[in-house]
């Protein structure tokens, strides 16, 4: 099935522009728990964790074991409030107040009258208020009740029971509840903005959609379709702008009267496409959008930016399956890429900044597409605005993830205004490729045991089945379908669980047999499906983070704080399980975790090198995860305090535009070369000792005329062995431009790295002020998995790599320290430090 979608970026419905006074309600709140009289100083948008840890009320929640300390917190209710003071003009039509994010369970009151029972942490809220307004001093108060206690009574009503407890009945956000990497704060509060709109003027703009309609190298047109409402017979001229050079792109003139829709056609001559990272430039168009009322002037304009380009979710039977794979611009995509989690528990502290450097990290990364994963939130706007800038692609899921859910009238109701409201917002960036219905359910419903777990009978069985069908078939398919017919609807991600063959024939994939079913790395050379959109390991964070959360100052794997910020129930023996198999096991805290982050950085090489060499059968690799939302032992690539770990520096370069891997296939070495793009390179394979001495050398021009992976050449293992000991060797491969230029080089060992019989490399440098790069010169043996440190302030733009006998490299770097202070602190080390050698 081939579905094409013409689309637009960054155009965010707006709950209601008109001529307004607005007010944000950012100051002058308090808090207190209900029943008690003890008022205290509230930040908004907030939560109640953080106003409770600013209240020096409880301990931060994020060190040592704190966070079992703080689990009463969900088991009450709260209260805020806020005064202010209101000034009636002649000219105010209406007022409202406007509640874009109320987490979860809010009983609003404006001068003591009930005007909203708010239940969805993810949906806006917009209420008419001006009869209620008092000239002076008025009141505003929110009681939030407890969410553990709400989707307990919930639960109560069932005659069976839902898998994933009280918190499948709520509209918050899943990992609030916990996970095998998060901790459980079911916070509450006012996360998002409160504000008091007050419309002046006989026109409100409800809406301003652009639909594109055309794209070719001569001209886009696109229809801006305005939802507007006049209080009379109002004469109302459309007009969109260039806003950059001032060009009139469409106008239109209309009467209107109430509520009207429309059209106005808007035409750029010669357009810019925009492209994901890597393959063009992510082109965007600032425009400037004029609603005039022709009886007095008066104007209501909003600034918009837009993106043009066709893309497509491409599904077709083939004879190994059905295929899955992005077309953007009519180009296929080999996706590269991650699974975004929320930043924090608590995220109105994320700033605008914190989303902008995570989506720059992605991209520098030479990633282009980001999986906003489903037992989160809907990220917000700065998440998406970055990623339109950056030419990241967006997978978006909606807000569901490993449970099942019910299918009563109010809970189903509840979720369509949420996906309606969702969908208006994001469906104009052009960052988002495709909704997906939810992450894991149908797996775990035909996978995980949970008939034989819960006891349920054939009727309560298909009852619930039933739930999720209407749901995730019927409910949101439909709204995406209403609400932007434009994108492809995928139900469940994966399509099957991966235990099961048809997982590696058609849809996308979440492979776990690594990590869960223990299965080696070399595994997933075999275990490639068609969009491989989960797979990972763990690695542990930096030595920053650790020593930031503890005051022990002998930390430890037995320390109480480790131990605590690590959440999967055999996380530390599954990493020691793989660890021992290719590492000697250190001795030392810090070299264990030093070399937990080489072991996690491996498997990720191994996973990303094999998706990529077997395209175009896979079009697709996203791994789990890009982030942490608080400090923890997890597959994050980087840490909570952004640091990266060495896993993300080893999937940077195995997302680099060239690529060249190894495989061991039926008793022979297999060389293989990957391309994003078309081109014409040289491949150079070489056999060296660990002491540098090479043995043989070859050269092979590759072309590829298309891009993609090919098979290059064949090593028989027994001929390329002759005289030789494996552990004392390894291949080296290099793609090189035909000027000479070095695009790719790779390391390859045909032993793991315990059985390497490494000598203790000498290693001398310094410091390149002008240039801000390290220059490290190698003496005369392999040094392997060189680790650069100069604590949290310091970035290196590659890390964690092997350095040739009597070569040196260049690392450039970001340092928020003095260069004399940065000198003082490097300290470099490599595997040969982290072991007891005879």
């Amino acid at each position: 099935m081939r579905i094409v979608f013409l689309i637009l970026l960054n155009l965010i419905a707006s709950i209601g522009l008109a001529q307004t006074e607005e007010n944000t309600f950012d100051r002058d709140w308090k808090f207190r728990q209900v029943g008690t009289e003890n008022w205290m100083n509230a930040s908004v948008p907030g939560t109640v964790h953080t106003d409770l840890l600013a209240n020096q009320k409880i301990p931060d929640p994020f060190l040592e074991r704190n966070e079992l300390l703080v689990q009463w917190i969900d088991t009450v209710d709260w209260e805020y409030q806020t005064r202010f003071v209101f000034k009636p003009k002649e000219n105010v039509q209406k007022a409202y107040l406007v509640f874009e994010g109320l987490d979860t369970y809010g009983d609003v009151y404006l001068n003591d009258s009930l005007i909203l029972v708010a239940n969805n942490m993810f949906r806006s809220w917009k209420v008419e208020c001006l009869s209620l307004l008092k000239k002076g001093n008025n009141s505003l108060t929110i009681k939030f009740s407890s969410a553990v206690t709400k989707g307990k009574a919930e639960a109560r009503k069932l005659p069976y029971t839902l898998p994933g407890d009280e918190k499948v009945f709520t509209r918050k956000a899943g990992y609030h509840y916990g996970w095998d990497w998060g901790s459980r704060f079911v916070t509450c509060g006012i996360w998002q903005p409160v504000k008091l709109v007050l419309q002046t003027g006989i026109l409100e703009v409800v809406d301003h959609h652009l639909v594109q309609t055309e794209l070719t190298d001569q001209q886009a047109i696109l229809q801006l379709n305005t939802s507007l409402t006049a209080k009379e017979n109002t004469p109302v001229t459309i007009r969109v702008f260039d806003n950059v050079s001032n060009t009139l792109l469409g106008t239109s003139q209309y009467q209107v009267t109430g509520t009207s829709s429309l059209p106005t056609v808007v035409t750029i001559k010669n357009p810019k496409r925009w492209w994901c990272n890597g393959y063009g430039d992510p082109h965007l168009y600032s425009l400037r959008i004029e609603v005039e009322n022709k009886t007095n002037a008066d104007k209501i304009i909003a600034f918009k930016k837009i993106g043009l380009r066709t893309i497509e979710l491409v599904q077709e039977p083939d004879s190994l399956g059905k295929s899955f794979y992005f077309k953007l611009n009519g180009k296929s995509i080999f996706i590269k890429g991650a699974n975004y989690i929320p930043p924090d528990n608590f995220l109105p502290r994320v700033s605008t900044s914190a989303y902008q450097e995570l989506v720059k990290k992605a991209r520098n990364a030479n990633m282009n597409m980001l999986r906003v994963w489903g037992g989160g939130v809907y990220a917000a706007d700065a998440f998406y605005e970055a990623c339109d800038e950056q030419g990241i692609l967006v997978w978006q899921d909606f807000m569901f993830a490993c449970v099942m859910y019910p299918g009563d009238e109010a809970f189903i109701e509840n979720v369509r205004v949420e996906a309606e409201q969702q969908i208006k917002r994001l469906r104009h960036h052009a960052s988002i490729a495709l909704w997906c219905g939810n992450n894991e359910v149908s797996e775990a419903w035909h996978n995980w045991g949970w008939q034989k777990q819960y006891a349920y009978s054939k009727k309560d069985s298909a009852s619930i089945w039933q739930d999720y069908l209407h749901l995730f078939e019927e409910v949101l398919p439909k709204e995406v379908n209403t609400q932007d017919p434009s994108r492809s609807y995928w139900p469940s991600s994966p399509q099957h669980g991966w235990g099961r063959k048809q997982s590696m024939l058609e849809g996308d994939s979440h492979y776990w047999g690594v990590w869960w079913g223990l299965q080696p790395f070399d595994v997933y050379n075999q275990k490639v499906g068609r969009f491989m959109s989960e797979y990972g390991f763990q690695g542990m964070p930096s030595s920053s983070l650790f020593k930031s959360i503890t005051a022990e100052k002998e930390i430890s794997l037995h320390s109480f704080a480790v131990l605590h910020h690590q959440k999967h129930p055999t996380g530390f023996q599954t990493i020691d399980h793989y660890l021992q198999q290719s590492h000697n096991k250190p001795q030392m805290f810090e070299d264990y975790r030093y070399v937990s982050q080489l072991v996690q950085a491996e498997g990720m090489k191994v996973a990303i090198e094999a998706h990529r060499r077997s395209q175009p059968y896979c079009m697709g690799t996203l791994y789990w995860q890009l982030n942490d939302c608080w400090p923890v032992t997890s597959w994050s690539s980087i840490d909570s305090y952004g640091i990266s770990k060495a896993a993300h520096y080893s999937i940077t370069k195995a997302f680099e535009p060239f690529l060249t891997s190894v495989t061991h296939e039926h008793g022979s070495y297999v060389i293989y070369a990957v391309s994003d793009h078309p081109a014409v390179v040289t491949l150079t394979v070489s056999l060296h000792t660990l002491q540098g001495d090479v043995r043989w050398t070859e050269n092979t021009w590759v072309d590829f005329n298309t891009g993609g992976s090919k098979r290059i050449k064949v090593l028989d293992s027994m001929q390329m062995l002759k005289g030789l000991e494996a552990s004392k060797i390894f291949l080296h491969t290099e793609l090189q431009s035909l000027s000479g230029e070095s695009l790719y080089e790779n390391f390859h060992y045909l032993v793991p790295v315990k059985e390497l019989p490494l000598e203790k490399p000498t290693l001398t440098w310094y410091v390149d002020k002008k240039n801000h790069t390290i220059h490290l010169t190698n003496g005369s043996t392999l040094a392997k998995n060189i680790f650069l440190d100069a604590g949290a302030s310091v970035t290196f733009e590659e890390n964690y790599f092997d350095l040739m006998p009597r070569q040196t490299k260049r690392v450039k770097f970001t340092s928020a320290l003095s260069f004399k202070k940065l000198k003082q602190q490097l300290a470099i080390r490599s595997v040969y430090d982290t072991y007891t050698h005879p």
